[in-house]
Order: structure tokens, then C-alpha cells, then sequence
């Protein structure tokens, strides 16, 4: 007799892990494909730093509760991927690069290592210094080492007028400190996780039942707004870099570099939203679409739940009003998790 309630309860652990696990890849693909709903009330210029925790928190957790953390992240890393080109079209390809680093990653140190806090400060740090190198490569590939130069020009100036000389160069200056923020952050955000997943493990699994929602699709955004920022960035950049040689270059100089830099950064502008972005896209998306008859069950029933992890994370934000600062999101993040994985469907 006890080895058949033994039997039974390990049946029932086994299935409401794979519940939670499921609610924890369709929260990740609500966050991968436009998660800043609830963010907005922070006004923050670092959301990419806060979605990006956000990502390697749930990862994490997926690892947590997953008997095989390899297979159970990269089966959710699909069905994430899946939802974000469906739900969000128009997302760069680098996008589907870093959550893919992300996952590997994750799925790698959490199969290797044991699940303490330097498995989770490592996934930290070295994912959001990739996030950081990723956003230097690029700026280098399209405006190429002329923009470099230009900041330091600035620099030159900037030591002039203060009588301060420096051998070092004023990118190495930057780059060191951004790279530094982004390994800071990415410590603090395993950390955080840490904290995090400790505040979900001591809360007690009592589910709370929601009404049925009318569920409609996903209304996909256009990239109208998405040209139009990337066209502004080009153009200030470029206005920058022109700027710099013109005012602060000297002889360095002259009205053919100025029409080089432009050019040069407007092909490679091109070459990259037009020809290589759409070419990685077309192949990403020509693989998610052989997988998605494999997930699509799981793919349904991911985006069946995001009314219902809007409404969650809602009700979660008042219920935590009377904390403050990073208390409060701390709490309201580990809550709103925890809400959104014990959470059941009144008719259920």
C-alpha cells in the first residue's frame, strides 16, 4: 500500500513540475516577446538590463524544478523562440542570438555544476558582458573605427580645456567602464536571482483561481517605429562622428571624409537591416517553423496564458504597494513568479 501512495506522489510531483515548467517558459516567452507592460512604472533607461534578468532568472528557475535541466530549457528555448517570432516579427536577429546564448548557457552550467550562487553569479556576469560585446561589435561594424576615433577627438578636447593629459585613450576609458557596469550588473543580477528563487522556495504553493478570460491574438507590432528609430540613431551618430573631425580634427579632416563616413555607415546600415539581418532571420525562422507542428500544443497553451500572467502581475504590483524601492521589486517580481506557477483557471 505504501509503495502505491509513494508511486502516486511522485506522479503528482512529476506533473505539477511539468505545469510549473510550462508557466515558466510561457512567462520567458512573454518576456522575450515584449514584456514592458509592468516595467513602464519604473521609467527606466536599463529595461534591457531588467529583461535580460529577467530571462536568466527563468531560466534558472526552468532548472530548478527540471529533472533534465539540458533538455527541459532548450525544448522551452524553442517554443520561446517560436512565440517571439510569431508575436514579435519585427525583433532583430542579435535578439534571437542572445536568448539563445542565454538558454545554452544556462542549460550548460546547470547540467555541470551544482545549483548554488557562483553557477548563478557566473550565468550573470558572463551573459550580460556578451550582451555588452555584442552592442560593441556592432557599433563597430557599421560605423567602423571612425567612431572610435571621434570619441576620442572629444576626449583630446575635453583633457584640453582641463588641463588633464592622459596617455590612455578616452574609448579605452569608456569601454572599460561599460564593460565594468555590465559585469557589475550581471553579478548583482545572479545575486538577485539568488534571492529571488529563495523568497519563491519558502512561499507556499496555495493556488489562487482567476475567471476564464476571453483570450484574443496578439496584436503584432509594426516596424514603422522600428525604422524610424533605427534611421534617428544613424543620423545622430553620424552627426556626431562628422562633428568631431570637422570642429576638433584639424587637418585630420577634410569634406571626403565626411562624405566616407556617411556613405560608409549608410551601406553598412543597409548591408545589415536589409541583407544579413534578413538572411540569419530567414533562417532562423525556416528551423522554428519544422519545429512548431512539435510544440504547437505547448506553443497554444503558452500564449493562452498571457491575459491571465498580465492580470497576475497587475494584481501583484498593488498588492506590494505598501513596499518600497528595490524591496518592493524584489518582491513583486519573486510574488509575481510564484503567483503565475500555482495560479489556476476558476473552471478547472
Amino acid at each position: 500500500m505504501s509503495n502505491v501512495i509513494q508511486k502516486e506522489t511522485k506522479n503528482l510531483l512529476k506533473q505539477n513540475n511539468k505545469s510549473i515548467i510550462d508557466k515558466l517558459t510561457a512567462l520567458w516567452a512573454l518576456n522575450e516577446s515584449g514584456l514592458g507592460g509592468f516595467l513602464h512604472v519604473f521609467n527606466s533607461p536599463f529595461t534591457g538590463l531588467i529583461v535580460g534578468g529577467i530571462a536568466i532568472l527563468l531560466i534558472s528557475l526552468i532548472a530548478f524544478y527540471a529533472k533534465n535541466k539540458w533538455q527541459a530549457i532548450l525544448k522551452a528555448l524553442v517554443i520561446v523562440l517560436i512565440i517571439k517570432m510569431a508575436v514579435s516579427p519585427y525583433s532583430p536577429f542579435t535578439a534571437y542570438i542572445s536568448v539563445s546564448f542565454q538558454a545554452v548557457l544556462g542549460a550548460f552550467l546547470f547540467s555541470n555544476f551544482s545549483w548554488k550562487g557562483g553557477t548563478l553569479v557566473a550565468l550573470g556576469i558572463v551573459t550580460f558582458l556578451q550582451s555588452a560585446l555584442q552592442k560593441l561589435l556592432k557599433l563597430t561594424i557599421i560605423y567602423g573605427t571612425d567612431f572610435w576615433e571621434a570619441i576620442n577627438i572629444y576626449g583630446t578636447w575635453i583633457q584640453e580645456k582641463i588641463n588633464f593629459i592622459t596617455d590612455t585613450s578616452t574609448t579605452s576609458v569608456l569601454i572599460s567602464i561599460y564593460l565594468l557596469v555590465y559585469g557589475v550588473g550581471g553579478l548583482l543580477a545572479g545575486l538577485f536571482i539568488k534571492s529571488v528563487i529563495v523568497i519563491i522556495s519558502k512561499k507556499e504553493a496555495t493556488a489562487f483561481y482567476l475567471k476564464p478570460m476571453h483570450v484574443t491574438s496578439e496584436e503584432k507590432k509594426t516596424n514603422k517605429a522600428i525604422r524610424f528609430k533605427v534611421i534617428w540613431i544613424w543620423f545622430s551618430t553620424v552627426t556626431v562622428i562628422v562633428l568631431a573631425f570637422t570642429f576638433f580634427g584639424g587637418a585630420l579632416f577634410g569634406w571626403q571624409k565626411a562624405i566616407y563616413i556617411i556613405a560608409r555607415s549608410f551601406l553598412f546600415l543597409i548591408l545589415w537591416y536589409l541583407v544579413l539581418g534578413p538572411f540569419v532571420l530567414k533562417i532562423i525562422r525556416k528551423y522554428l517553423t519544422k519545429k512548431e507542428s512539435k510544440y504547437q500544443e505547448e506553443i497554444t497553451s503558452a500564449l493562452d496564458l498571457f491575459p491571465y500572467f498580465r492580470q497576475i502581475l497587475s494584481l501583484t504590483w498593488k498588492e506590494t504597494k505598501h513596499l518600497n524601492g528595490f524591496t518592493r521589486f524584489k518582491y513583486f517580481i519573486a510574488n509575481s513568479i510564484s503567483n503565475c506557477i500555482h495560479f489556476k483557471i476558476a473552471s478547472e
